[in-house]
């Protein structure tokens, strides 16, 4: 039984050029032509064939696959350590620009696809992407994370302004309220806890009560929420913290 160079290339998806090429460096010649000088490929010719690609699969230049295929002398064994040393190093280049592009997805994602200029415009010093790949790490597969992935890949750099802005004058207002010496139980502070959910709901997720106050906790349990609350004014993340409580309890969470 035999074949024609484009029943071999349909079989083994290369095209007939490539065949061509093989016969033409020695590295395939094909075992019988018919009268009219037309290739015509024998079992035995499929089988190196699959050893070919099998060997350019793994990356050898064609004339390390003819050496290995005709060499009676060559180690096939020696030749797969050093291309698998090879494949290694290049399955590890891979991983980093994977990587590097799972990095920009996460951005693009989270809706902080702005120009530098464009993101210290709208967020000054604050990274919004500090914790992006812990956040995901920790809640990635919880239905609010992805609500709020879904929302922030529509925003615009407007939308991060506004954004911004009224995260701006609740800081504000709540650093003076702490300044008055109101109390994190006292009316005042349970609403402004519940204008802090309310953004969250407004921008980002689904928000609960019970939701917020395990939020308001997290902020004085890790300390780099701890540390950016207080950097407005010390003290701010307890009282926070014990005012979204109160404000949870009073919503009957």
């Amino acid at each position: 039984m035999s074949y024609s160079v484009g029943q071999v290339a349909g079989f083994a998806g290369v095209t007939v050029r490539t065949l061509h090429h093989y016969d033409a460096i020695g590295l395939l010649a094909p075992s019988e032509r018919n009268h009219a000088g037309h290739r015509r490929y024998g079992d035995g010719d499929l089988d190196r064939l699959q050893r070919v690609l099998f060997y350019r699969e793994l990356g050898f230049p064609l004339d390390e696959v003819a050496v290995l295929l005709d060499d009676p002398d060559a180690d096939p064994r020696s030749h797969l350590r050093r291309q698998h040393e090879l494949l290694t190093a290049r399955i590890e280049r891979l991983h980093a620009m994977a990587a590097a592009v799972e990095h920009a997805m996460e951005a693009h994602t989270m809706g902080i696809s702005l120009t530098p200029e464009e993101r210290f415009e709208v967020f000054g010093d604050h990274d919004p992407e500090r914790y992006a790949e812990e956040t995901e790490r920790r809640w990635g597969d919880t239905e609010a994370y992805a609500e709020s992935q879904r929302r922030a890949a529509r925003y615009t750099k407007e939308d991060w302004a506004r954004v911004q802005a009224d995260t701006d004058d609740w800081t504000a207002r709540y650093a003076a309220l702490l300044d008055a010496g109101e109390p994190s139980t006292g009316a005042a502070a349970m609403d402004l806890a519940e204008e802090h959910r309310a953004h969250l709901v407004r921008w980002f997720y689904a928000c609960s009560p019970a939701m917020h106050r395990c939020l308001g906790e997290m902020y004085v349990a890790d300390e780099r929420f701890t540390a950016h609350y207080d950097a407005v004014r010390p003290g701010l993340a307890r009282h926070l913290s014990e005012a979204i409580a109160a404000n949870a309890a009073r919503a009957g969470a």
